[in-house]
């Protein structure tokens, strides 16, 4: 039998002046909205161009509170709706944790069809360039994941090299699962929409990004989750599958859907 890994202890807290305290996921949040509102900038210039990069400015607001106030009630109404009905404070106490890419991913989707509705861009053309970026946020988000010792994954085969001990995961070894997402969601997914972007081809059929983007994240996230433990307060739903396999499905049928619509339309 091969050692087992024990899980790294990171302090949760990156940095702490006083009271105010940043802490490695909001550090992600933070790293991801500003590296992607930076390359944003540039893409909406390539052609066909959608957008100027001073709208990218103006939509950096939208899409922080996109992220934010989305993630936080998808959160409250896809995983614990009971629970948070019976103690409502609890619903703005986001530091104690508790988001869903889910209901992020929703709320950024509002956030840009009111945006480039009120400034008359298109919503599918400004919509692929910010789906180049989204693998940014996922994949720092799972690496915040792993460093908060939290979303570990499912007992893993004791002769697995990579298993891991986590400290809230009792004394079994585990796959290091938030690696494995961080990898497929972040880093395999932003390679493949970027690559796609460098095509001129590509970029005229609006919505052809945003559709392998959504096809790319269900697919991994429903991988993913054959390895991660599931959530005790929600376990194993409909046949055997979890929360985030089965809110993946519907993200699998748009994403299709969007392709399907980008080879009838190019801009």
């Amino acid at each position: 039998m091969l050692p087992v890994l024990m899980f790294p202890q990171f302090d949760p807290v990156v940095v702490a002046v006083g009271p105010l305290a940043i802490r490695w996921y909001a550090l992600a949040y933070i790293t991801a909205l500003v590296l992607g509102w930076r390359l944003v900038r540039r893409w909406v210039l390539e052609a066909p161009v959608v957008a100027t990069p001073l709208q990218v400015d103006d939509f950096l607001t939208w899409a922080t509170l996109g992220v934010v106030l989305g993630g936080r009630l998808g959160y409250v109404l896809f995983y614990q709706p009971g629970f948070f009905f019976e103690h409502p404070g609890q619903i703005f106490a986001v530091w104690q944790g508790g988001m869903s890419f889910h209901g992020g991913m929703l709320g950024v989707s509002i956030a840009v069809i009111v945006f480039c509705r009120r400034n008359g861009l298109s919503v599918l053309g400004f919509a692929d360039r910010i789906a180049i970026a989204a693998p940014i946020g996922l994949g720092l988000g799972r690496i915040a994941n792993f460093i908060n010792g939290e979303l570990w994954g499912r007992e893993a085969p004791a002769d697995l090299p990579w298993a891991m001990i986590f400290p809230t995961g009792g004394p079994v070894p585990r796959h290091p699962s938030q690696i494995y997402q961080a990898l497929m969601e972040g880093l395999i997914l932003f390679v493949l929409v970027f690559s796609l972007s460098r095509s001129e081809r590509v970029r005229m059929r609006f919505g052809l990004i945003t559709g392998v983007f959504l096809i790319g994240y269900g697919t991994a996230r429903i991988i993913g989750e054959f390895f991660r433990q599931p959530d005790p307060f929600l376990g194993f739903l409909f046949a055997g599958a979890t929360m985030g396999q089965l809110l993946s499905v519907p993200m699998l049928l748009i994403g299709a859907g969007m392709i399907a619509w980008s080879r009838r339309t190019q801009a």
